[in-house]
């Protein structure tokens, strides 16, 4: 056996970790933070979309005994030094980000106050006491038309435009799709619609004024994201602030980044010299955390006598909002760039446009570019309806195999170590399509309406944009022979303890109960972007990887000179050393007496002690996962109700480090791929207000709606550490284009084309009413 062979945890089923502390109740989250002399933060917000502030009374709610401060615009945001994001891309138009609305309010949910008070009864009740007097002004609602209003959400801003970035002009290819067969073309609107963590938003700050220091307790995906901000907003020196992440019951992207309210809390924090807590309701987090996929696109593609594709264009306009976190292009960019797709398309051209809108501000959320598949996905069904072929058929004639990886998009995007059509038709296999499609002519006979419907996608993952291209491990044995591993971490509900765990066996050759982590500690971890982009993972593994390496020579080094053999006849497996052969061993608790107690026992140049840091740099621009979704559904043509029947799901993530974790991130990201479909609606009315801040008005799939999601994977390694690619944001993908096209199918025999999310049963029976008064009653297979 030689020196490198170890124990094989990656890939196994491990339960996870975190599991029995999570469902015992046994977690720490920011609300079960208690600190002494601990105050509570509530927020008055503004109630009018659109508003100039004329005066603000505190007087009466700074009376109200156990008030400790009141804060407007005029007392806090003087104190902010500077805001800004890591996670910002340089280059890009600055965004605006008050602390607290400043003379104008921009959105319902504006914070225009902040209560401090002894407990949160109070500060609530404290914050119904403050006065605010507003001037209405003409809001800006529709970011479609906000381009060309004559109101400015922010006046710095000609035109509400947030940016815009372009690759060939879509015009530019008016050739090519003038002297095409077939040109199909079709405009798509995706509603707004929300994270919406099981854990709302929180944080507790505090300071200790004789040292200057300042520790956060927070629910985020980026703890020294969360400090290197603070630190900049303070004005302090970065190793003053220390952030401390325990559980975080869900992310998203909507906690990649500190928001205004954490800013608020920071800042008041600092002037108070007390430790605030803010915790954030449910109705505060549908109006006031930020709203993703508010955007639309007019896509065309070209296709040839055969099907093939010849040109493919998108013109995406985006919504984002008063105050969007992070930068706004940079998703925008992602779904131009990534809008051809897993398809061979010869030429491609795109454009991208954002808009302020005195709406909730724009943040990340679980493949970000989502839209490039929708909208995609949408009109290649569309395609095939007018090309005469089955849809399947058509994306069989275009789509990308295995074999001719590496290859770039038209948009310059390289792919490789991806199987788009390997995945598509494991789960064709896996429907058993044929089958489906008899079963579906046999329905529509006795005047049922059954669909199915695809979608394939190939998604970034890891990647090596500035502040994420690195990440950092420090391994520790300690003298008992048991492991520490630390990393960035922030582990949002996407089990990187048990990830972290079974990568750091696996790397020592150690036994997994012998390893334990620590995550999400910014004064102990190593510095690292923390739980976004799909990332953490491979990104984990090379870290880990690294460190273990020097970790694993130490141990066989000291092990080889402690028993008299050399270091090529050592093996180290299951935490105990021994010479091939023989029945000399040592075990790790007594290789690591030697290195830390007994040091003159250690061979030349060893140094003593079992620590190490190690750190990995993404070399590759991304990791390319890639999956195909599949939907059965029924319609019922007389309610709108949709049942789903089956949805299977083929991957491709490479190796899985665990397939339990693996398939939970399916799963989840699945489940709001469908919530976005058919129920998901964060939605204004034309005055600007908010009409879905409750779970009443704001409808989320549960188990109910949802079919059990069956799963494939095809493996192809990618040429990251291990092989490993990316899982959590692409079930969230590839789930929506899917039922789309599976209601799309069912409603075919009515020249239904679907343009607006979701689809809720009214809209479902408004189109197909359409259709009829446009003639299209004939319901034959």
């Amino acid at each position: 056996m030689s020196t490198t062979e170890k124990t094989t945890a990656v890939g196994a089923r491990v339960p996870r970790i975190e599991d029995l502390r999570l469902l015992t109740g046994a977690g720490t989250f920011v609300d079960d933070i208690t600190r002494p002399g601990m105050v509570h933060a509530c927020f008055v917000r503004s109630p009018l979309p659109r508003a100039r502030i004329t005066a603000i009374d505190t007087t009466e709610a700074a009376a109200l005994d156990g008030v400790v401060a009141v804060y407007t615009a005029a007392e806090l945001n003087p104190l902010v030094t500077e805001i800004s994001y890591a996670l910002d891309t340089p280059g890009f138009p600055e965004v605006p980000r008050p602390p607290l609305a400043e003379g104008e309010v921009r959105f319902v949910g504006d914070p225009v106050v902040l209560v401090v008070a002894t407990d949160r009864y109070i500060a609530e009740d404290a914050a119904e006491l403050v006065i605010v007097d507003y001037d209405p002004l003409d809001p800006v609602v529709d970011y479609e038309t906000a381009g060309s209003a004559t109101e400015l959400v922010h006046a710095e801003h000609p035109g509400n435009s947030a940016g815009g970035l372009a690759g060939r002009a879509p015009a530019d290819l008016a050739p090519v799709f003038d002297a095409a067969p077939y040109v199909v073309r079709q405009t798509v609107h995706q509603q707004a619609y929300a994270p919406v963590p099981l854990e709302t938003r929180g944080i507790v700050a505090e300071w200790t004024a004789p040292t200057g220091e300042m520790t956060l307790w927070t629910s985020t995906q980026s703890p020294h994201e969360v400090r290197g901000f603070c630190s900049r907003l303070l004005g302090v020196d970065e190793h003053r602030v220390r952030v401390i992440v325990r559980d975080t019951g869900g992310g998203f992207g909507q906690k990649v980044a500190p928001q205004r309210e954490d800013t608020c809390v920071m800042l008041a924090a600092r002037t108070l010299r007390h430790a605030v807590k803010w915790i954030e309701d449910r109705q505060e987090n549908l109006m006031s955390a930020g709203a993703a996929r508010h955007e639309h696109g007019e896509v065309a593609m070209a296709f040839d006598d055969d099907g093939r594709i010849l040109a493919a264009t998108i013109e995406h306009v985006q919504n984002v909002g008063a105050y969007p976190i992070p930068s706004p292009l940079t998703s925008s960019i992602a779904v131009g760039m990534l809008f051809p797709g897993p398809y061979r398309v010869p030429e491609a051209g795109f454009s991208t446009a954002s808009y302020y809108s005195n709406t909730v501000g724009r943040v990340a959320y679980r493949g970000p570019w989502q839209f490039e598949s929708v909208s995609r996905e949408l009109l290649l069904d569309t395609a095939a309806r007018r090309l005469g072929l089955d849809p399947v058929e058509l994306r069989r004639r275009n789509m990308l195999s295995h074999k001719e990886m590496p290859v770039a998009n038209p948009n310059g995007m390289p792919y490789s170590d991806a199987s788009p059509l390997e995945t598509f038709e494991q789960a064709l296999q896996i429907l058993d399509y044929d089958a489906f499609r008899t079963e579906q002519a046999r329905a529509r006979a006795e005047g049922r309406y059954l669909g199915v419907g695809t979608c394939t996608y190939v998604e970034p993952t890891t990647g090596s944009t500035p502040f994420l291209s690195t990440e950092g491990a420090t391994i520790r044995i300690s003298a008992t022979g048991k492991v520490n591993v630390y990393l960035s971490g922030g582990s949002a509900g996407n089990s990187l303890e048990t990830t972290a765990i079974q990568l750091t066996a696996d790397a020592l050759g150690v036994d997994i109960a012998d390893v334990q982590t620590v995550q999400g500690d910014t004064a102990v971890a190593p510095q690292g972007g923390g739980t976004n982009g799909s990332r953490s993972g491979s990104m984990a593994a090379g870290a880990i990887a690294q460190t273990a390496a020097v970790l694993r020579e130490r141990i066989i080094a000291i092990a080889a000179h402690q028993l008299g053999a050399a270091v090529e006849d050592v093996e180290f497996v299951h935490g105990r050393a021994g010479v091939a052969g023989t029945e000399k061993s040592l075990s790790l608790a007594e290789i690591a007496q030697i290195a830390y107690f007994q040091t003159e026992l250690l061979p030349a140049g060893i140094t003593p002690g079992l620590e190490a840091t190690g750190r990995h740099r993404a070399d590759q621009m991304m990791i390319w996962a890639n999956a195909t979704h599949v939907c059965t559904c029924e319609v019922d043509i007389d309610t709108g109700a949709v049942k789903l029947l089956r949805f299977v799901v083929s991957e491709d993530v490479g190796p899985m480090i665990n397939p339990n974790v693996v398939e939970g991130q399916i799963y989840g990201g699945t489940v709001q791929g469908i919530g976005g479909a058919l129920y998901e609606h964060l939605a204004y009315d034309d005055d600007g207000n908010p009409v879905a801040t409750t779970f009443l008005d704001y409808l989320l799939p549960t188990a109910t709606e949802v079919p059990v999601i069956e799963l494939g994977h095809v493996e192809t390694p990618s040429s990251g550490p291990g092989g490993f690619k990316g899982v959590g944001e692409g079930g969230a993908i590839g789930s929506t284009p899917a039922v789309l096209n599976a209601v799309a199918d069912a409603l075919a025999p009515f020249g239904v084309q679907i343009d607006r999310l979701p689809l809720s049963p009214a809209r479902i029976v408004a189109m197909i009413d359409e259709a009829r008064a446009n003639g299209n009653t004939e319901v034959t297979a």
